[in-house]
């Protein structure tokens, strides 16, 4: 069952790529395990899944202790600062920095252990209230301001965007997360690159990669809907 919704993802990427004239190795897949048991990740890692993407410290913890090392682990929640210590050795990627004080304590965190920390800057494009992120207007005075941190790399964007039944209500976000990306990568901002865009959900990752998203995190499509009895 767990293949098979991995394997019909899978699909709808590649097709997603033949319409836009991408190739799929440049589309990054981030399984995103949030509240799912160690058994269901243990089943997709034995067929191949390598990249988990994680909204809570705490699961991050004890899932990184209970499954094998070359797991590469995304946190994609909203990250307290209070909390960045658990995670900084941990994960690969930090997707969701909007702020400096999370910046900073990421940078001193990293510094503690001699990393450098991969981060994307989370980006409320469609400016939703309950949503987390920077506006696209506030994006680039917050990059220069962070880029001096040696510990720091920024390596993107990522944007939430809002629920909709119909897919093509998202495409102008998309569209806007990648324009912003192209117009700072143009600022050649020192030890800052635009290579990652991670856009796009289980209803609107197709529509996402046709409007260049590097990274899609997808739970449901691949876990099934998830049991928030757990959280």
């Amino acid at each position: 069952m767990l293949k098979d919704n991995f394997e019909e993802v899978e699909k709808k990427i590649q097709a997603a790529c033949d319409r836009s004239g991408r190739r799929r190795e440049d589309i990054t897949l981030i399984a995103v395990s949030k509240t799912k048991p160690v058994d269901m990740l243990k089943e997709a890692y034995d067929f191949g899944t390598r990249i988990f993407g994680e909204n809570k410290v705490q699961e991050i913890t004890e899932k990184y202790d209970a499954l094998p090392r070359d797991i590469s682990w995304h946190m994609i929640g909203h990250l307290q600062r209070n909390k960045v210590k658990y995670i900084i050795d941990k994960v690969d990627y930090i997707h969701s920095v909007d702020s400096v004080r999370l910046a900073e304590t990421i940078e001193k965190e990293a510094a503690k252990h001699n990393l450098t920390v991969k981060i994307l800057v989370e980006v409320n494009v469609a400016g939703e209230e309950s949503k987390f992120g920077l506006s696209p207007e506030e994006v680039l005075p917050f990059i220069e301001e962070i880029s001096e941190f040696s510990h720091i790399q920024v390596c993107g964007l990522m944007t939430i965007a809002p629920f909709v039944e119909n897919p093509e209500e998202n495409r102008p976000y998309f569209s806007r997360l990648r324009k912003l990306s192209v117009d700072i990568d143009s600022k050649k901002v020192n030890n800052v690159n635009m290579s990652m865009l991670s856009m796009g959900m289980t209803n609107d990752y197709e529509v996402a990669i046709e409007e260049g998203a590097t990274m899609v995190r997808i739970g449901t499509g691949l876990f099934g809907a998830r049991n928030y009895a757990h959280e």
